[in-house]
């Protein structure tokens, strides 16, 4: 499955050591509902164990920390899809890369079985 999200969350940086929960918890409600509308279809029950690819296609050309994209939102969104199980060890692989388009800035899921 690939799905697409014309966004790229926000770097962990931005909420790491702050006490603003509540912008975090937003933020998170947000990327939830749009993995609940960009990714579809669905597949008929959750995936018990899966590699998830995600490819963030950065506007600019900066340096940026795969751990500062951790993914965390978007895996929780997949989840409360029901589209993976669980995002723990057990249940996925997560691969992280980082790409340039300055056109079409974006979050591309890879879900392979």
């Amino acid at each position: 499955m690939k799905y697409t999200i014309p966004q790229i969350p926000p770097s962990n940086n931005r909420y790491i050591g702050r006490t603003n929960f509540r912008e975090y918890q937003r933020a998170k409600r947000e990327w939830a509902e749009m993995i609940a509308i960009f990714c579809r279809p669905r597949p008929q029950k959750p995936i018990e164990k899966a590699v998830v690819r995600l490819t963030y296609y950065f506007p600019t050309r900066g340096r940026r920390d795969p751990d500062n994209y951790s993914g965390k939102m978007i895996l929780d969104g997949l989840t409360a899809a029901g589209i993976i199980v669980d995002d723990s060890f057990g249940h996925i692989t997560l691969e992280l890369r980082g790409e340039y388009d300055r056109e079409n800035p974006r979050t591309e899921i890879e879900i392979d079985e």
